[in-house]
């Protein structure tokens, strides 16, 4: 079969489309956003090919498989086995990291096992082997006439019963055993849970220490080394404390009476309790109570709130505070700031003294007084954490927590054991803390010999493949160490995609979601190269993508539209880049031959006098930079991957002026100081998240349409006749929705085996109310017909409702005239989310003074969508606001007042700010990648009048 072919295909919104698509080849999917790209790729080709490998497995090996509805298609043949790397991030997991994903981790944790030299985490000496001799003289050297208990640990945190362990130790004479911490006897019948893990560790012997019993001490100990496979331990009593030490055979502390563990990958885990720190449990960091938060205004009076956590008027934090302020002197209505360091101390760490506490209830109806200590504020909250039940009681509290790093292991996730073994002066964690650059150095220049280099050849090879493979896809700014949940959707796709590199896979059907998410444009070429070494090796790629240079590389391109939605569906043109330059219906074959494109802006918007600025940003790879945003106008901060645009505007720009002005609670990035902020009212993040979580939510509940439709509704005169209120006409309240469904309009119907089906519901007909609801009607339109309208045909509908229509003409400005009022959020795009958001931000009356800020919002979209979403941003600038977003679509970038470009490299080597100015200064520095690219956009663009902007750039 050398080609996949469809027939029938109504997914969505596609218009029962036919379509022959070559194998072994890079097809890219185009189109406006919500033409139906992503119902052709994923929900279609992709979900057939993975129901049909799912459905060839047995009944028992599916049931734990995630299983997938058949899709809206007559008929597709020639597929192969399906592999779908989609940009949406599920894993926030925070033990994650890039080491873990690509499994580079569970191979560096092999090699240190097997080749690692472990040294004295003190100090810093070779560890060397401990003889029988040497044990014997530790255990002597213990407090004379304590009580020992010599152990031999042979179950190590194992599942299982481990019934023939506990019978070959009964068999061997042995009496008891102490069994996760617990000594019992081995006569008695002893029943381990299976499924959970277990210590064993057999009792050789009790005794007492004496010079007389050197002899019993020395036959116990070599009893329980050769039992335990070199491992011993020793439970002392010494009458004052009980304590216990671990020895081996195989490797010791110099001068001290603690054993290292045995070399095994599980030590160097920190998602094992065997290796993971004791004290952050591998997290590296922990929730602690943050003063700022406890205490966020110090000019404020505990009467005006100024201890967050407690609230003035409860009788009991007054009772409290008031006890404190009659002890310690001071006011409860006086500032915070007068209160003395040393009372302050008292108060959020606990009193010395007793204070006298008096209480009277609400009622007046109960008193009690006592004398105590005061626990201070910090271990009351930790206390009322550690004990809620309630969900939302501890969601609050850790409101008031920020993350540290944990003061045991220094962030470093291990304990101290592991860390402190070494290759060639190199431990675990700082070889993760390396870039994939930085770490491909090293190990290239790694020099082993003999047994060594045997034992590490194979280990090294498959770190060295996958680094490659990391460095290929345009990640090698990247550390091991990186969080998965700090990873932007791009970055994550892409290590995804060097992982199916390394698996060498051959005859397997790829669906990418844009790949060149987050990429450069320098960057981009490696990424295509990638593509096509995956396509040569005899895989067939289809990825929906908007890319100018990977369309121009696709070897077969399918254009949907012609517009989106209803409007959408179709396929407008299919074939190779030719087929689609020579289409006149294709919307993207005329951006591509230059017949329609986004003008660069000739003139810059000078911006208000005041400027934002952000002085010695220093989080992650930072370099103390000095940045400035000029307010008023549209800035964008560029760079190549990995060079800290998004720490400089998600960690340190948003957090400090969203604390400031919206009086938030997030956690701020390293920076000296934000000045002018005091010509700004408020900041929104607009981000590609979903407007909802659950299918009742829609864009007419999101930007507030629904509300007043219903009232206009509820005001209609056979409304008011029957008394229905606007709740009547909700799918979310009981009243007029259809109780059958709850307003869903379908029922869920659980298959065993099989996927769940939804069904119509059969009383409501899938109309969400009920028949007395939908009898009300507004121009012959009930509230359900409303709902299914689209955009566009609201717009036209409402025209005589001002409320309405002016929500409904915002979105219609941002190209959402496609979308059903009533259409789940479940189904939107990223990009639609987006300008979902932007709509609701336009519908607002403008005050001028709202800084906004955007990650990449061209994400998802089209030319034309480009076209349509900057006409929206300059309308927010036009009215005196400020935007500030990152971007790498050049179209964007030539539109922009103001850019900011950092670099000149990702991960270490970027932090720096390249140059700051108007795109025409960008152009003429030369370490400036986008300057250099930005150039050629203008060079070679359609609207040639504009080459003379290059011949006289403008500072």
């Amino acid at each position: 079969m050398s080609n996949i072919i469809i027939k029938g295909a109504r997914v969505h919104n596609l218009k029962n489309i036919d379509l022959e698509l070559p194998r072994d080849r890079l097809i890219v999917i185009s189109g406006l956003s919500g033409s139906g790209k992503s119902s052709l790729a994923f929900d279609t080709v992709f979900a057939e090919g993975q129901r049909r490998y799912v459905e060839s497995l047995s009944a028992y090996a599916r049931q734990f498989l995630g299983r997938m509805d058949k899709p809206d298609v007559d008929y597709i043949e020639g597929l192969s086995p399906a592999i779908s790397i989609e940009q949406k991030t599920t894993n926030r997991n925070p033990r994650s990291t890039v080491g873990t994903i690509t499994e580079i981790y569970d191979y560096l944790r092999l090699l240190f096992a097997r080749i690692g030299i472990p040294h004295d985490p003190v100090s810093g000496e070779v560890i060397e082997k401990q003889s029988v001799d040497q044990i014997i003289e530790k255990v002597l050297e213990q407090p004379e006439e304590s009580k020992l208990m010599v152990l031999a640990p042979v179950i190590r945190g194992r599942k299982g019963e481990h019934k023939k362990v506990l019978e070959d130790a009964k068999r061997a004479g042995f009496v008891r055993a102490r069994i996760d911490g617990e000594v019992l006897q081995l006569e008695d019948d002893i029943s381990l849970d299976k499924k959970k893990k277990h210590d064993i560790d057999v009792v050789i012997d009790r005794l007492i220490n004496r010079v007389d019993n050197r002899a019993r001490i020395a036959e116990a100990i070599e009893q329980a080394l050769e039992l335990a496979s070199g491992l011993m331990k020793l439970y002392v009593n010494d009458g004052e404390r009980e304590y216990e030490l671990s020895f081996s055979e195989h490797l010791f502390y110099p001068n001290s009476t603690v054993s290292f563990p045995e070399l095994e990958p599980r030590l160097f885990s920190f998602n094992n309790p065997f290796g993971a720190c004791p004290g952050c449990s591998g997290l590296g960091t922990t929730k602690e109570f943050d003063f700022d938060k406890i205490i966020p205004d110090p000019s404020l009076s505990f009467d005006e709130r100024g201890f967050a956590p407690y609230n003035p008027d409860s009788n009991w934090a007054r009772s409290k505070f008031q006890a404190l302020a009659d002890h310690f002197g001071f006011r409860l209505d006086e500032p915070i700031s007068r209160i003395p360091s040393s009372v302050m101390d008292a108060i959020l760490h606990g009193t010395k003294d007793e204070i006298e506490f008096h209480y009277v209830n609400k009622n007046q109806t109960g008193h009690f007084e006592y004398r105590g200590r005061f626990e201070g504020i910090v271990r009351d909250l930790e206390r009322r954490y550690r004990e809620s039940s309630s969900a939302g009681i501890r969601e609050w509290l850790e409101g008031f927590m920020t993350m540290s790093r944990c003061v045991q292991c220094g962030g470093k996730r291990l304990r101290p054991e592991a860390l402190a073994v070494r290759i060639q002066g190199q431990g675990i964690y700082e070889i993760s803390e390396m870039s994939v650059r930085d770490a491909l150095v090293f190990f290239r220049q790694l020099e082993l010999h003999g047994s060594q280099k045997a034992i590490a050849s194979q280990i090294l090879k498959e770190i060295l493949d996958r680094l490659s493979f990391m460095e290929s896809v345009g990640l090698e700014y990247l550390s091991l160490n990186r969080t998965a949940g700090t990873l932007s959707g791009g970055e994550a796709q892409r290590i995804r995609l060097a992982t199916q590199i390394g698996s060498q896979l051959v005859g397997v059907l790829y669906v990418l979601d844009e790949p060149s998410i987050g990429l450069h444009q320098r960057d981009n070429e490696r990424l295509i190269h990638t593509l096509e070494h995956l396509r040569d090796l005899g895989n067939t790629l289809i990825v929906v993508e908007h890319d100018e240079q990977t369309l121009r590389t696709a070897d077969y391109i399918v254009d949907l539209g012609p517009g989106a939605g209803v409007h959408g569906g179709h396929v407008v043109a299919a074939g190779p880049l030719q087929t689609i330059l020579d289409s006149s219906g294709s919307l993207t074959g005329q951006y591509l031959r230059g017949d329609i494109f986004l003008t660069p802006r000739e003139e810059r918007r000078p911006g208000k006098e005041e400027w934002i600025e952000i002085l010695g940003a220093s989080e992650h790879n930072l370099q103390n930079i000095d940045v400035r945003f000029p307010q008023g106008a549209f800035t964008v901060i560029t760079g190549v991957s990995g060079s800290g645009k998004s720490t400089l505007m998600s960690d340190i720009l948003y957090p400090r002026i969203a604390n400031s002005l919206n009086r938030s609670h997030h956690n701020e990035g390293e920076a000296d100081e934000v000045k002018g902020l005091g010509n700004l009212d408020k900041i929104i993040n607009i981000d590609q998240s979903p407007i909802g979580r659950t299918p009742r939510s829609n864009p007419a509940t999101y930007v507030g349409l629904f509300t007043p439709i219903r009232d206009l509704f509820a005001r209609l005169p056979e409304s008011r006749a029957r008394g229905y209120k606007p709740g009547r006409f909700s799918f979310n309240v009981k009243g007029g929705r259809c109780e059958n469904c709850e307003g869903a309009g379908t029922n869920k119907i659980e298959m065993h085996f099989l996927p769940d089906v939804y069904v119509t519901c059969d009383v409501c007909k899938g109309k969400r109310f009920n028949r007395e609801t939908l009898e009300i009607q507004y121009k012959g339109k009930s509230i359900h017909d409303v709902l299914e309208m689209t955009i566009e045909e609201a717009a036209d509908f409402f025209s005589s409702i001002p409320a309405v229509h002016r929500k409904l003409d915002t979105l219609l400005s941002v190209g959402l005239g496609y979308l059903k009022l009533g259409q789940s959020a479940l189904t939107l795009s990223g990009g639609e989310a987006q300008r979902v958001k932007l709509s609701l931000e336009l519908s607002k009356r403008s005050t001028g003074k709202t800084l906004y800020i955007l990650d990449e919002p061209t994400t998802g979209l089209h030319f034309a969508d480009v076209q349509l979403l900057m006409n929206v941003i300059q309308r927010l600038v036009d009215k005196g606001n400020t935007v500030i977003l990152i971007e790498h679509n050049l179209d964007v970038i030539s539109q922009a007042d103001w850019i900011v470009d950092l670099g000149p490299e990702g991960g270490d080597k970027g932090g720096n700010v390249v140059a700051m100015g108007t795109p025409e200064h960008i152009m003429t520095v030369e370490e400036s990648h986008t300057g250099r690219f930005l150039e050629d956009h203008y060079r070679n663009h359609p609207a040639a009048a504009l080459n003379a902007a290059v011949n006289s750039p403008e500072e």
